[in-house]
Protein backbone atom coordinates (compact mmCIF):
# COMPACT_ATOMS: atom_id res chain seq x y z
CA UNK A 1 0.00 0.00 0.00
CA UNK A 2 1.09 3.54 -0.58
CA UNK A 3 0.58 6.39 1.36
CA UNK A 4 -3.28 7.70 1.93
CA UNK A 5 -4.57 9.95 -0.59
CA UNK A 6 -6.63 11.42 1.78
CA UNK A 7 -3.85 13.11 3.36
CA UNK A 8 -4.12 12.17 7.07
CA UNK A 9 -0.77 10.39 6.77
CA UNK A 10 -1.26 6.63 7.50
CA UNK A 11 -0.84 3.47 4.44
CA UNK A 12 -4.22 2.26 3.96
CA UNK A 13 -6.29 1.45 1.30
CA UNK A 14 -8.73 4.46 1.34
CA UNK A 15 -11.11 3.13 -1.48
CA UNK A 16 -12.19 0.25 0.65
CA UNK A 17 -12.15 2.10 4.06
CA UNK A 18 -15.08 4.50 2.53
CA UNK A 19 -16.84 1.22 2.21
CA UNK A 20 -16.31 -0.52 5.42
CA UNK A 21 -18.87 -0.58 8.16
CA UNK A 22 -18.55 -1.90 12.45
CA UNK A 23 -19.73 -5.49 12.58
CA UNK A 24 -23.24 -6.12 13.28
CA UNK A 25 -23.97 -6.33 16.74
CA UNK A 26 -27.41 -8.46 18.32
CA UNK A 27 -28.89 -8.75 21.85
CA UNK A 28 -31.40 -11.12 23.18
CA UNK A 29 -34.16 -9.19 24.59
CA UNK A 30 -37.61 -9.83 26.23
CA UNK A 31 -40.81 -7.58 25.12
CA UNK A 32 -43.44 -7.97 27.76
CA UNK A 33 -46.95 -6.44 27.82
CA UNK A 34 -50.12 -8.00 30.07
CA UNK A 35 -49.80 -11.50 30.20
CA UNK A 36 -47.97 -11.57 26.58
CA UNK A 37 -43.84 -12.05 26.86
CA UNK A 38 -41.59 -12.48 23.56
CA UNK A 39 -38.15 -13.17 23.06
CA UNK A 40 -36.32 -11.82 20.08
CA UNK A 41 -33.28 -11.24 18.90
CA UNK A 42 -32.66 -7.73 18.09
CA UNK A 43 -29.74 -6.82 15.43
CA UNK A 44 -28.09 -4.11 13.44
CA UNK A 45 -25.66 -4.13 10.85
CA UNK A 46 -25.31 -3.71 7.13
CA UNK A 47 -26.19 -5.63 4.08
CA UNK A 48 -24.12 -5.55 0.87
CA UNK A 49 -25.96 -3.90 -2.53
CA UNK A 50 -24.71 -5.86 -5.43
CA UNK A 51 -25.81 -4.45 -8.82
CA UNK A 52 -26.84 -6.44 -11.84
CA UNK A 53 -23.13 -6.00 -12.75
CA UNK A 54 -22.32 -7.63 -10.00
CA UNK A 55 -20.66 -4.32 -8.57
CA UNK A 56 -21.32 -2.91 -4.71
CA UNK A 57 -23.88 -0.46 -5.24
CA UNK A 58 -24.18 0.81 -1.44
CA UNK A 59 -24.07 -0.51 1.94
CA UNK A 60 -27.97 -0.71 3.75
CA UNK A 61 -28.08 -0.38 7.48
CA UNK A 62 -31.19 -2.08 8.58
CA UNK A 63 -32.65 -3.60 12.26
CA UNK A 64 -34.52 -6.87 12.52
CA UNK A 65 -36.39 -8.23 15.31
CA UNK A 66 -36.35 -11.77 15.03
CA UNK A 67 -38.59 -13.74 16.98
CA UNK A 68 -37.16 -17.16 19.00
CA UNK A 69 -40.12 -17.72 21.44
CA UNK A 70 -44.08 -16.42 22.29
CA UNK A 71 -45.50 -17.00 25.48
CA UNK A 72 -42.73 -19.38 26.34
CA UNK A 73 -42.83 -21.10 22.93
CA UNK A 74 -40.22 -21.76 20.56
CA UNK A 75 -40.97 -20.32 17.25
CA UNK A 76 -40.48 -22.08 13.85
CA UNK A 77 -38.58 -19.06 11.90
CA UNK A 78 -39.28 -21.15 8.31
CA UNK A 79 -43.20 -20.80 9.12
CA UNK A 80 -42.98 -17.45 10.74
CA UNK A 81 -43.86 -13.99 8.39
CA UNK A 82 -41.34 -11.76 7.87
CA UNK A 83 -41.96 -8.34 7.14
CA UNK A 84 -39.66 -5.38 5.56
CA UNK A 85 -41.03 -2.04 6.86
CA UNK A 86 -39.77 1.37 5.79
CA UNK A 87 -40.76 4.91 5.74
CA UNK A 88 -40.63 7.13 2.42
CA UNK A 89 -39.36 10.92 2.04
CA UNK A 90 -37.55 10.63 -0.14
CA UNK A 91 -34.88 11.15 1.91
CA UNK A 92 -36.51 9.14 5.30
CA UNK A 93 -34.82 7.04 7.71
CA UNK A 94 -36.98 4.45 9.34
CA UNK A 95 -37.05 5.22 12.94
CA UNK A 96 -40.22 6.65 12.84
CA UNK A 97 -41.87 3.67 11.66
CA UNK A 98 -39.49 1.43 13.95
CA UNK A 99 -39.37 3.53 17.52
CA UNK A 100 -42.63 5.28 16.52
CA UNK A 101 -44.74 2.59 16.02
CA UNK A 102 -44.33 -1.30 14.81
CA UNK A 103 -41.10 -1.91 16.48
CA UNK A 104 -41.05 -3.83 19.72
CA UNK A 105 -40.46 -0.40 21.68
CA UNK A 106 -41.92 2.62 21.43
CA UNK A 107 -41.78 6.38 22.74
CA UNK A 108 -44.87 7.43 24.64
CA UNK A 109 -46.93 9.85 23.07
CA UNK A 110 -48.78 12.37 24.77
CA UNK A 111 -52.08 13.07 22.62
CA UNK A 112 -51.34 16.17 20.43
CA UNK A 113 -48.85 17.28 23.13
CA UNK A 114 -44.83 18.15 22.32
CA UNK A 115 -42.47 15.21 23.61
CA UNK A 116 -39.66 16.60 25.44
CA UNK A 117 -36.28 15.49 26.90
CA UNK A 118 -38.08 13.47 29.67
CA UNK A 119 -39.31 11.40 27.13
CA UNK A 120 -40.60 7.98 28.15
CA UNK A 121 -39.79 4.44 25.96
CA UNK A 122 -42.32 1.34 27.11
CA UNK A 123 -42.93 -2.37 25.41
CA UNK A 124 -44.69 -1.38 22.64
CA UNK A 125 -48.66 -2.74 23.09
CA UNK A 126 -48.79 -2.03 19.29
CA UNK A 127 -46.11 -3.75 17.96
CA UNK A 128 -46.37 -6.43 14.48
CA UNK A 129 -43.80 -8.17 16.06
CA UNK A 130 -46.79 -10.24 17.88
CA UNK A 131 -47.40 -11.23 14.31
CA UNK A 132 -44.05 -11.57 12.17
CA UNK A 133 -40.75 -10.88 12.08
CA UNK A 134 -39.43 -7.58 11.48
CA UNK A 135 -36.59 -5.46 9.89
CA UNK A 136 -36.25 -1.88 9.14
CA UNK A 137 -34.17 -1.31 6.49
CA UNK A 138 -32.90 2.01 5.90
CA UNK A 139 -33.03 3.58 1.95
CA UNK A 140 -29.50 4.69 0.67
CA UNK A 141 -27.98 7.97 1.58
CA UNK A 142 -30.21 7.99 4.52
CA UNK A 143 -29.46 6.60 8.57
CA UNK A 144 -26.04 5.07 8.23
CA UNK A 145 -27.05 3.28 4.70
CA UNK A 146 -24.59 4.94 2.24
CA UNK A 147 -23.60 4.37 -1.72
CA UNK A 148 -20.53 2.86 -2.30
CA UNK A 149 -17.29 4.53 -3.23
CA UNK A 150 -17.01 6.08 -6.96
CA UNK A 151 -20.84 4.71 -7.72
CA UNK A 152 -23.26 7.43 -9.78
CA UNK A 153 -25.84 8.37 -6.70
CA UNK A 154 -28.03 8.88 -10.30
CA UNK A 155 -27.97 5.33 -10.36
CA UNK A 156 -29.79 5.20 -7.10
CA UNK A 157 -31.49 8.42 -6.28
CA UNK A 158 -34.66 7.62 -8.08
CA UNK A 159 -37.95 5.94 -8.76
CA UNK A 160 -37.22 2.92 -9.93
CA UNK A 161 -33.74 2.34 -8.91
CA UNK A 162 -35.09 2.82 -5.22
CA UNK A 163 -37.01 0.23 -5.52
CA UNK A 164 -34.84 -2.21 -7.33
CA UNK A 165 -32.57 -1.48 -4.71
CA UNK A 166 -34.60 -2.65 -2.00
CA UNK A 167 -35.54 -5.93 -4.18
CA UNK A 168 -31.87 -6.85 -4.06
CA UNK A 169 -31.68 -6.01 -0.27
CA UNK A 170 -34.82 -8.15 0.42
CA UNK A 171 -33.21 -11.32 -1.34
CA UNK A 172 -29.63 -10.38 0.23
CA UNK A 173 -31.61 -10.59 4.22
CA UNK A 174 -33.69 -13.84 3.35
CA UNK A 175 -30.56 -15.51 1.96
CA UNK A 176 -28.25 -14.63 4.75
CA UNK A 177 -30.70 -15.26 7.06
CA UNK A 178 -32.14 -18.70 5.74
CA UNK A 179 -35.71 -17.31 5.08
CA UNK A 180 -37.21 -18.12 1.92
CA UNK A 181 -39.15 -20.46 3.38
CA UNK A 182 -41.07 -17.30 5.15
CA UNK A 183 -43.81 -15.76 4.03
CA UNK A 184 -42.70 -12.15 3.23
CA UNK A 185 -44.35 -8.86 3.68
CA UNK A 186 -43.76 -5.54 3.29
CA UNK A 187 -44.89 -2.46 4.84
CA UNK A 188 -44.02 0.84 3.83
CA UNK A 189 -45.53 4.62 5.02
CA UNK A 190 -45.91 7.89 2.88
CA UNK A 191 -43.59 7.94 -0.15
CA UNK A 192 -42.75 3.99 1.55
CA UNK A 193 -46.22 3.14 -0.51
CA UNK A 194 -44.80 4.59 -4.16
CA UNK A 195 -41.78 2.04 -3.60
CA UNK A 196 -43.83 -0.17 -2.32
CA UNK A 197 -45.81 0.07 -5.63
CA UNK A 198 -43.22 -0.68 -8.00
CA UNK A 199 -41.21 -2.84 -5.43
CA UNK A 200 -44.54 -5.23 -5.21
CA UNK A 201 -44.21 -5.40 -9.02
CA UNK A 202 -40.14 -6.00 -8.80
CA UNK A 203 -40.01 -9.09 -6.20
CA UNK A 204 -43.16 -10.57 -8.73
CA UNK A 205 -40.48 -10.07 -11.77
CA UNK A 206 -37.69 -11.71 -9.52
CA UNK A 207 -39.29 -14.72 -8.90
CA UNK A 208 -39.99 -13.76 -5.10
CA UNK A 209 -43.44 -14.84 -3.63
CA UNK A 210 -45.06 -11.84 -1.58
CA UNK A 211 -47.67 -12.64 0.40
CA UNK A 212 -49.26 -9.49 1.64
CA UNK A 213 -48.52 -5.30 1.55
CA UNK A 214 -49.48 -3.23 4.08
CA UNK A 215 -49.19 0.42 2.86
CA UNK A 216 -50.00 3.28 5.13
CA UNK A 217 -50.71 6.87 4.42
CA UNK A 218 -50.52 5.96 0.76
CA UNK A 219 -50.39 7.76 -2.73
CA UNK A 220 -50.01 6.57 -6.31
CA UNK A 221 -50.85 9.40 -8.88
CA UNK A 222 -48.49 12.10 -8.49
CA UNK A 223 -50.30 14.16 -11.87
CA UNK A 224 -52.60 15.24 -9.29
CA UNK A 225 -49.97 17.51 -7.24
CA UNK A 226 -49.71 19.10 -10.44
CA UNK A 227 -50.81 22.85 -11.05
CA UNK A 228 -54.09 23.37 -12.34
CA UNK A 229 -55.33 19.58 -11.45
CA UNK A 230 -58.42 19.91 -9.74
CA UNK A 231 -58.04 16.11 -7.85
CA UNK A 232 -56.08 18.09 -5.36
CA UNK A 233 -58.26 20.06 -4.18
CA UNK A 234 -61.38 17.62 -4.43
CA UNK A 235 -59.13 15.28 -2.05
CA UNK A 236 -58.03 18.37 0.12
CA UNK A 237 -61.82 18.94 1.32
CA UNK A 238 -62.37 16.03 3.67
CA UNK A 239 -59.50 16.49 5.31
CA UNK A 240 -60.28 20.01 5.95
CA UNK A 241 -63.26 19.49 7.19
CA UNK A 242 -61.97 16.72 9.42
CA UNK A 243 -59.47 19.32 11.21
CA UNK A 244 -62.11 22.46 10.92
CA UNK A 245 -64.58 20.18 12.95
CA UNK A 246 -61.77 18.86 15.48
CA UNK A 247 -61.23 22.71 16.54
CA UNK A 248 -64.81 23.32 16.96
CA UNK A 249 -65.28 25.31 13.50
CA UNK A 250 -68.31 23.15 11.87
CA UNK A 251 -69.76 19.79 12.51
CA UNK A 252 -70.85 19.99 15.94
CA UNK A 253 -72.66 16.99 17.63
CA UNK A 254 -71.88 14.47 14.26
CA UNK A 255 -69.93 11.78 14.60
CA UNK A 256 -66.70 12.64 12.89
CA UNK A 257 -66.32 9.14 10.62
CA UNK A 258 -69.97 10.75 9.70
CA UNK A 259 -69.16 14.00 8.90
CA UNK A 260 -65.78 12.73 6.94
CA UNK A 261 -67.85 10.79 5.05
CA UNK A 262 -70.60 13.58 5.05
CA UNK A 263 -67.29 15.81 3.34
CA UNK A 264 -66.15 13.06 0.90
CA UNK A 265 -69.73 13.00 -0.86
CA UNK A 266 -69.73 16.91 -0.93
CA UNK A 267 -66.49 16.91 -2.62
CA UNK A 268 -67.06 13.92 -5.33
CA UNK A 269 -70.58 15.00 -6.06
CA UNK A 270 -71.29 19.00 -5.79
CA UNK A 271 -68.00 20.60 -5.05
CA UNK A 272 -66.08 18.50 -8.07
CA UNK A 273 -69.22 19.32 -10.63
CA UNK A 274 -68.89 23.45 -9.75
CA UNK A 275 -65.14 23.57 -9.66
CA UNK A 276 -64.87 21.16 -12.90
CA UNK A 277 -67.10 24.02 -14.97
CA UNK A 278 -64.16 26.49 -14.00
CA UNK A 279 -64.86 29.88 -15.34
CA UNK A 280 -67.93 28.56 -16.90
CA UNK A 281 -70.16 28.20 -13.39
CA UNK A 282 -72.72 30.18 -13.25
CA UNK A 283 -72.13 32.69 -10.87
CA UNK A 284 -75.10 31.87 -8.26
CA UNK A 285 -73.93 28.26 -8.45
CA UNK A 286 -70.29 29.75 -7.52
CA UNK A 287 -72.02 31.26 -4.73
CA UNK A 288 -73.53 28.48 -3.38
CA UNK A 289 -71.11 26.26 -3.85
CA UNK A 290 -68.82 28.31 -1.69
CA UNK A 291 -71.61 28.60 1.15
CA UNK A 292 -71.71 24.79 1.48
CA UNK A 293 -67.73 24.10 1.54
CA UNK A 294 -67.42 27.26 4.42
CA UNK A 295 -69.95 24.88 6.09
CA UNK A 296 -67.71 22.10 5.87
CA UNK A 297 -64.33 23.81 5.92
CA UNK A 298 -64.56 26.59 8.30
CA UNK A 299 -63.26 29.14 6.48
CA UNK A 300 -65.52 32.32 5.17
CA UNK A 301 -67.21 32.17 1.93
CA UNK A 302 -66.01 35.38 1.12
CA UNK A 303 -62.23 34.26 1.60
CA UNK A 304 -63.30 31.30 -0.35
CA UNK A 305 -64.63 33.21 -3.28
CA UNK A 306 -61.60 35.10 -3.83
CA UNK A 307 -59.73 32.01 -4.32
CA UNK A 308 -62.50 30.68 -6.80
CA UNK A 309 -63.20 27.62 -4.19
CA UNK A 310 -60.26 26.33 -4.31
CA UNK A 311 -57.99 26.20 -1.04
CA UNK A 312 -53.96 25.77 -1.10
CA UNK A 313 -53.19 23.09 1.80
CA UNK A 314 -50.67 26.10 2.97
CA UNK A 315 -53.01 28.66 2.97
CA UNK A 316 -55.41 26.85 4.59
CA UNK A 317 -52.64 25.71 7.55
CA UNK A 318 -51.77 29.26 8.45
CA UNK A 319 -55.48 31.05 7.96
CA UNK A 320 -58.02 28.19 9.71
CA UNK A 321 -57.25 28.89 13.10
CA UNK A 322 -54.86 32.52 12.85
CA UNK A 323 -57.44 34.31 15.31
CA UNK A 324 -55.97 32.01 17.60
CA UNK A 325 -52.56 32.69 16.82
CA UNK A 326 -52.29 29.11 16.03
CA UNK A 327 -50.82 27.36 12.70
CA UNK A 328 -52.27 23.09 12.09
CA UNK A 329 -49.65 20.51 11.24
CA UNK A 330 -49.49 18.92 7.72
CA UNK A 331 -48.89 14.94 8.69
CA UNK A 332 -51.05 15.44 11.40
CA UNK A 333 -53.44 18.42 11.41
CA UNK A 334 -54.67 18.18 14.84
CA UNK A 335 -51.24 19.49 15.85
CA UNK A 336 -50.37 23.20 16.23
CA UNK A 337 -47.47 25.73 16.62
CA UNK A 338 -47.49 29.33 17.02
CA UNK A 339 -48.00 31.32 14.16
CA UNK A 340 -44.55 32.76 12.36
CA UNK A 341 -43.79 36.40 12.20
CA UNK A 342 -45.26 38.58 9.86
CA UNK A 343 -42.03 38.91 7.89
CA UNK A 344 -41.40 35.08 8.03
CA UNK A 345 -43.00 34.69 4.56
CA UNK A 346 -40.93 32.29 2.72
CA UNK A 347 -43.28 29.46 1.35
CA UNK A 348 -40.69 26.30 1.32
CA UNK A 349 -39.99 27.20 5.39
CA UNK A 350 -43.69 27.44 6.08
CA UNK A 351 -44.10 23.75 3.92
CA UNK A 352 -41.32 22.32 6.17
CA UNK A 353 -42.47 23.82 9.71
CA UNK A 354 -45.20 21.03 10.47
CA UNK A 355 -46.09 21.06 14.46
CA UNK A 356 -46.74 16.80 13.75
CA UNK A 357 -42.70 16.27 13.14
CA UNK A 358 -41.76 18.95 16.01
CA UNK A 359 -43.69 17.04 18.52
CA UNK A 360 -41.92 13.54 18.15
CA UNK A 361 -39.23 13.61 15.69
CA UNK A 362 -36.28 14.08 17.62
CA UNK A 363 -37.04 11.79 20.82
CA UNK A 364 -37.32 9.21 18.34
CA UNK A 365 -34.10 9.57 16.45
CA UNK A 366 -32.74 9.88 20.50
CA UNK A 367 -34.52 6.87 21.62
CA UNK A 368 -32.94 5.24 18.71
CA UNK A 369 -29.37 5.62 19.02
CA UNK A 370 -29.94 4.92 22.58
CA UNK A 371 -31.38 1.76 21.95
CA UNK A 372 -28.35 0.63 19.48
CA UNK A 373 -25.45 1.55 21.85
CA UNK A 374 -27.33 0.89 25.20
CA UNK A 375 -28.76 -2.72 24.13
CA UNK A 376 -27.02 -3.62 21.42
CA UNK A 377 -23.50 -2.43 21.75
CA UNK A 378 -23.41 -0.89 18.17
CA UNK A 379 -21.94 2.68 16.78
CA UNK A 380 -22.51 3.76 13.58
CA UNK A 381 -19.98 4.62 11.37
CA UNK A 382 -20.59 8.40 10.79
CA UNK A 383 -23.43 10.63 11.48
CA UNK A 384 -26.89 9.11 11.20
CA UNK A 385 -29.24 10.62 8.31
CA UNK A 386 -32.57 10.61 10.10
CA UNK A 387 -34.07 12.69 7.22
CA UNK A 388 -32.17 14.72 3.86
CA UNK A 389 -35.29 15.13 1.66
CA UNK A 390 -33.56 18.59 0.62
CA UNK A 391 -30.28 16.44 -0.53
CA UNK A 392 -32.03 13.63 -1.79
CA UNK A 393 -35.72 13.82 -2.44
CA UNK A 394 -35.36 17.36 -4.22
CA UNK A 395 -33.90 15.71 -6.93
CA UNK A 396 -35.24 12.74 -7.01
CA UNK A 397 -35.32 10.78 -10.75
CA UNK A 398 -39.27 10.18 -11.30
CA UNK A 399 -39.10 8.91 -14.71
CA UNK A 400 -41.29 5.92 -14.63
CA UNK A 401 -42.01 2.91 -17.47
CA UNK A 402 -45.19 2.79 -17.14
CA UNK A 403 -46.43 -0.99 -16.55
CA UNK A 404 -48.79 -2.04 -20.22
CA UNK A 405 -48.50 1.48 -21.76
CA UNK A 406 -46.08 2.73 -24.44
CA UNK A 407 -45.59 6.23 -22.52
CA UNK A 408 -42.65 6.98 -19.98
CA UNK A 409 -43.84 9.16 -17.53
CA UNK A 410 -40.82 11.82 -16.62
CA UNK A 411 -42.10 13.79 -13.53
CA UNK A 412 -45.68 12.31 -12.17
CA UNK A 413 -46.17 8.83 -12.50
CA UNK A 414 -48.99 7.07 -11.44
CA UNK A 415 -48.04 4.21 -9.54
CA UNK A 416 -51.42 2.33 -9.32
CA UNK A 417 -51.21 0.65 -12.11
CA UNK A 418 -48.00 -1.12 -10.84
CA UNK A 419 -50.06 -2.78 -8.16
CA UNK A 420 -52.65 -3.68 -10.17
CA UNK A 421 -50.10 -5.23 -12.52
CA UNK A 422 -48.67 -7.35 -9.56
CA UNK A 423 -51.99 -8.42 -8.10
CA UNK A 424 -52.96 -9.28 -11.76
CA UNK A 425 -49.97 -11.60 -11.73
CA UNK A 426 -49.92 -13.15 -8.08
CA UNK A 427 -53.81 -12.95 -7.16
CA UNK A 428 -52.88 -14.42 -3.88
CA UNK A 429 -51.35 -11.54 -2.59
CA UNK A 430 -52.61 -9.41 0.10
CA UNK A 431 -52.95 -5.93 -0.06
CA UNK A 432 -54.13 -3.59 3.02
CA UNK A 433 -54.26 0.13 2.65
CA UNK A 434 -54.63 2.03 5.84
CA UNK A 435 -55.16 6.28 6.80
CA UNK A 436 -56.59 8.73 8.56
CA UNK A 437 -58.72 11.65 8.42
CA UNK A 438 -56.37 14.32 9.38
CA UNK A 439 -53.27 13.85 7.26
CA UNK A 440 -52.96 15.93 4.37
CA UNK A 441 -49.87 15.01 2.57
CA UNK A 442 -51.65 11.74 1.24
CA UNK A 443 -55.67 12.51 1.78
CA UNK A 444 -57.57 9.51 2.25
CA UNK A 445 -59.95 10.77 -0.58
CA UNK A 446 -57.50 10.52 -3.45
CA UNK A 447 -56.25 7.19 -2.82
CA UNK A 448 -59.98 5.70 -2.54
CA UNK A 449 -60.25 7.59 -6.00
CA UNK A 450 -57.07 6.69 -7.74
CA UNK A 451 -57.72 2.75 -7.09
CA UNK A 452 -61.21 3.04 -8.07
CA UNK A 453 -59.70 4.04 -11.99
CA UNK A 454 -58.28 1.15 -11.95
CA UNK A 455 -61.24 -1.50 -12.67
CA UNK A 456 -60.26 -4.16 -10.87
CA UNK A 457 -62.16 -7.15 -10.79
CA UNK A 458 -64.33 -8.51 -8.17
CA UNK A 459 -61.94 -11.31 -7.38
CA UNK A 460 -58.81 -8.79 -6.97
CA UNK A 461 -61.03 -6.27 -5.40
CA UNK A 462 -61.66 -9.02 -2.45
CA UNK A 463 -57.50 -8.71 -1.61
CA UNK A 464 -57.54 -5.17 -0.58
CA UNK A 465 -58.76 -4.32 2.72
CA UNK A 466 -59.16 -0.98 3.23
CA UNK A 467 -59.23 0.81 7.31
CA UNK A 468 -59.46 5.00 7.95
CA UNK A 469 -58.61 5.77 11.35
CA UNK A 470 -59.34 9.08 13.71
CA UNK A 471 -55.42 10.25 12.85
CA UNK A 472 -52.80 11.54 10.70
CA UNK A 473 -50.26 10.85 8.28
CA UNK A 474 -48.32 8.93 11.17
CA UNK A 475 -51.24 6.83 12.37
CA UNK A 476 -49.16 4.99 15.20
CA UNK A 477 -48.71 8.61 17.37
CA UNK A 478 -52.05 8.07 17.76
CA UNK A 479 -52.76 5.24 21.00
CA UNK A 480 -56.47 4.61 20.09
CA UNK A 481 -55.22 4.89 16.63
CA UNK A 482 -52.30 2.20 17.35
CA UNK A 483 -54.41 -0.29 18.84
CA UNK A 484 -57.21 -0.56 16.23
CA UNK A 485 -54.18 -0.63 13.36
CA UNK A 486 -52.69 -4.10 15.87
CA UNK A 487 -55.95 -5.49 15.55
CA UNK A 488 -56.61 -4.94 12.60
CA UNK A 489 -53.28 -5.76 10.97
CA UNK A 490 -53.59 -9.30 13.32
CA UNK A 491 -56.74 -9.92 11.28
CA UNK A 492 -54.73 -9.32 7.86
CA UNK A 493 -51.76 -11.24 8.69
CA UNK A 494 -53.67 -14.27 9.84
CA UNK A 495 -56.50 -14.68 7.31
Amino acid sequence: MGECECGCGCECNCEASANEVPEAKSAQLTWHVGDETIDYVATAGHLDIIDREKVLEGRMFNVSYVAKAIDGSEVDSHTRPVTFCYNGGPGSASVPINFGGLGPRRVVTHGMDFVGAGYEVVDNPGTLLRESDLVFPDALGTGWSFVAEGYDTKRVYGLEEDARTFCRAICQWLDENDRWGSPLYIFGESYGTMRSAVLMRYLGEAHVPLAGVVMLSAYYDWTQNLPGNDLYYVGMVPTFASTAQYFGLVGQGVDEDEWFDKASAFAGGEYARGIFQGDEIDPAEKDALAEHLSAFVGLPKDYLLARNNRVELEDFRKDLLASRGLVCGRLDQRFTETSLLPGQRASFYFACEDPANHALESCWYAAFRDFLRSDLGYEGPAEYRLSVWGEIGIGWNWVHDEPGFDETTVAAPNLAYDIAVALRRSPTTKLCILGGRYDTATPWWNVRHTMSQLYLPDALKRQITWHRYGCGHMAYTDEPTLHAMAADLREFYRK
